[in-house]
Formats: C-alpha cells, sequence, structure tokens
C-alpha cells in the first residue's frame, strides 16, 4: 500500500516538472493587433484631422496636401471602390483611413515602417494598401480628370489656350519625360539602370496651356533610348497613323501644321516641333526660341509642380516598378483633380497663372523639377525638309504677323 502511494506521488511530481518544463519553453503568443493599434481614437490620423480641420485649415492643407473640402470629394468618389467589409474577427481598416495613409505617403515619401505608429496600420497592411488606394484613384479620377482630345474640335481647344495664354497658335499640348526613381527591383540587373546612373521607369507626359496633363504615359523602363520611349507610346503610334484627329491645315491659324511642342530628346517632324539648336542664332531664330520656350514652360513647370506637392518624387520608390507605376498615376489624376478644383493648390503668391511675360515659373516650382530627370537629348542627324520647313514657317511669323510687344525687349535683354 505504501510503496503503491509511493509511486502516484512520484508520477505526480514528475507530471508537474515536465508541465513547468514545458510552459518556459513554449514561445510565447504575440497579441495579433498591439493594443496602441487598437486605440485610434488616441494614436491615429483620424482624431488628428478632425481636430486640425476645425482649427487649422493650413495645416490640413499641408498635412494631405488638400484643403478639407477636396479631401470631402475625394472620399466621396473613391470610398466605394477601397472600402472593405468586417469580419467576424475584427473590423476592417475604413475608407477614410486608408485614403489618409495614402495621400500622407504621396505628401511625405515617408517609410511604411515609420508610417505605422501614424496610421496605427501595420506595415504588412500598409504594403498592399496604398497601392490599392493609388490604382483605386486613378481608375475613377482618369475618366473625368485625364482627358485625351478625340476629335479636332477638342484640340483646337486646347490650342485656344495656348493661343490665349501664351500667345502661341496651333499647339495640342507640350510634351516632356522625365525618370521616377526607384530602388533595383529584384533580379532586374540592369534593365531599369538609366544614362544619370539610377535605376528609374520613365514618366511621359502632354500638358495643356493650364498646366493640367491630357495624357501620360507610365511604366517604360529607364534603360530605354530616350527617344524610343516617346515611340514606345499609343499617342506617337496613332500620330504616326494619323490617328489622333487633329485638325487639318484648312482648320489651323495661317494654315500651319498642328503641332506638339517638344525639347531635344524628341525628332523634329512635322507634327513634333523644337527650338533651333543653341548655336550661331539669328535674331529671328532667337525670337522664335523665345516664344516656343514660354509656350512649352506649361510641362515643365507642371512637373514641378507635382514634386512640389508630392514629395515622394524627392526619394527612389521602394516599391517594385508595377506599383511604382500606380504611384506615378495616382499623382497625375491627383494633380489634375486639385488643379481643376481648389485655388489654393497652387504655391503661394506662385507667377504659374500669370499672363506675364518676364516671370512665367514660380520659384520653388522651379527648383523642383530638378529633382525630376530629364531625358537624355538625342543626336538626330536625319530630319525631313517638310519638318524644317515648318518650323522656319512658324520662326517667319512670330518674326512678323504673330509678333508681340515685349519680345525685341526679351530678346535685347538676354532672356532668350
Amino acid at each position: 500500500m505504501y510503496k503503491q502511494h509511493n509511486k502516484k506521488k512520484q508520477l505526480a511530481i514528475a507530471c508537474a516538472a515536465i508541465s513547468i518544463i514545458t510552459t518556459k519553453q513554449r514561445k510565447k503568443r504575440s497579441q495579433w493587433v498591439k493594443n496602441w493599434k487598437l486605440d485610434k481614437s488616441k494614436f491615429g490620423n483620424i482624431p488628428l484631422l478632425s481636430e486640425i480641420r476645425e482649427n487649422n485649415p493650413d495645416d490640413f492643407r499641408n498635412y494631405l496636401r488638400m484643403d478639407s473640402a477636396s479631401f470631402d470629394v475625394l472620399l466621396n468618389l473613391v470610398g466605394p471602390k477601397i472600402c472593405k467589409m468586417d469580419t467576424v474577427m475584427r473590423s476592417s481598416i475604413s475608407s477614410s483611413e486608408r485614403l489618409i495613409a495614402t495621400l500622407r505617403f504621396l505628401a511625405t515619401g515617408n517609410s511604411y515602417e515609420d508610417m505605422k505608429f501614424s496610421t496605427c496600420i501595420s506595415t504588412s497592411s500598409l504594403s498592399y494598401i496604398i497601392p490599392e488606394t493609388c490604382k483605386a484613384l486613378y481608375d475613377i479620377l482618369a475618366p473625368q480628370y485625364l482627358k485625351f482630345p478625340s476629335t479636332a474640335q477638342e484640340w483646337i481647344d486646347v490650342a485656344n489656350g495656348f493661343k490665349n495664354r501664351w500667345q502661341f497658335i496651333n499647339a495640342g499640348g507640350a510634351i516632356d519625360g522625365k525618370h521616377i526613381r526607384i530602388v533595383q527591383p529584384a533580379n532586374s540587373g540592369a534593365q531599369y539602370y538609366n544614362y544619370k546612373g539610377f535605376h528609374s521607369i520613365v514618366l511621359m507626359a502632354i500638358v495643356n496651356s493650364n498646366h493640367e496633363f491630357i495624357y501620360i504615359d507610365v511604366g517604360k523602363n529607364g534603360r530605354l533610348s530616350d527617344g524610343g520611349i516617346i515611340e514606345c507610346t499609343e499617342f506617337y503610334r496613332r500620330l504616326q497613323n494619323n490617328q489622333l484627329h487633329i485638325p487639318d491645315n484648312n482648320e489651323t491659324n495661317e494654315n500651319l501644321n498642328f503641332v506638339f511642342l517638344a525639347d531635344d530628346a524628341f525628332p523634329l517632324q512635322e507634327h513634333i516641333l523644337k527650338p533651333f539648336p543653341q548655336r550661331n542664332l539669328s535674331k529671328e531664330k532667337r525670337i522664335f526660341n523665345y516664344r516656343f520656350s514660354r509656350a512649352r514652360n506649361c510641362v515643365e513647370n507642371t512637373f514641378g509642380l507635382i514634386t512640389t506637392r508630392f514629395r515622394v518624387l524627392h526619394h527612389a520608390i521602394n516599391l517594385n516598378p508595377e506599383k511604382a507605376k500606380h504611384i506615378v498615376l495616382a499623382i497625375c489624376v491627383l494633380h489634375n483633380f486639385l488643379r481643376q478644383r481648389s485655388a489654393s493648390y497652387l504655391p503661394p503668391n506662385t507667377t504659374l497663372d500669370k499672363d506675364n511675360h518676364k516671370n512665367i515659373i514660380d520659384r520653388q516650382v522651379r527648383d523642383a523639377i530638378f529633382d525630376l530627370p530629364q531625358l537624355q537629348h538625342q543626336r538626330i542627324t536625319s530630319i525631313s525638309t517638310a519638318a524644317k520647313e515648318n518650323r522656319d514657317k512658324y520662326k517667319e511669323y512670330f518674326n512678323s504677323t504673330g509678333a508681340v510687344e515685349w519680345q525685341e525687349q526679351m530678346i535685347s535683354a538676354g532672356r532668350a
């Protein structure tokens, strides 16, 4: 009896020892959601923005790069596309939180690791929320705010904007391209490595006289030759195949070719106009170049505006090229959305909207342009006679019936 009792006692002690050892060795389970992330009423963006939109409208604008009225309109537009259903396990991240996190990322370029504290959203969740919301922004806004002309009359409307604001006739838009920095994608080798010595995707754009994008092409790898980039776009293919429905010469001012304004990264063609090379310029050519660059500055200014407003473009985007593409597309349509509906979108005291021949670009915007490197200029040896004749006709026009009273003064002052 005593021996049996002693065995039971020893067995109980052994079981207790095993239980203690097992408990110590068992890995402590982490919380599903940290307490500070759960208490969004104290730590998240929502209470902060609620406070500053009531008391500090300028701070709200600085925080999200738009006023509260524009944010509300944007949330109503995109909210239904980005909202998620609650589950029995937990509540979903709201549409408002998703949009705020995305706008803050575009405004600052902060890492997801940094943003998790201000948003109370985990790094892993941010990694899919932000690209997903950017794609939704483009899908919702582009049909209304990024309209590519499709008829001769719509192209004439664009040209009238350049004529009235910048005194340049028959212009369907100003063309330019920029390299958008990205972190080298995994296993990509030199595929995205450009002539400037970093990895990039390319933003090719056409801009109207009001500093709004009317066409964008995003995502070509930066290693492509810059002349080849435009040739890969849908715009260029349709232009070469006469499918853009641009006006014929009998519908244009002075019966001159309808043109797009480009720089030395692009070929001189019958419908692509560029300045004369900067050597041994006659007075007439200098006047043409001045009038040309004055109108074409619209696209440079526009790139400066988006870089000033959306500082994610100041850094190499640490996402794969497809997600980086969605970031850039979202920025372009957000720019148009804000340009069209918000007078406060432009920098303070900007000269961009002033029809002032002496000062047509804001200093802050001009400095920001350099954060987006240019496409490489091409050396083109073969230019058609028709393209040269077309440029000469524009030169003659700006030195005769199309002259403006201040151009001689600007030439004399060395501004061209």
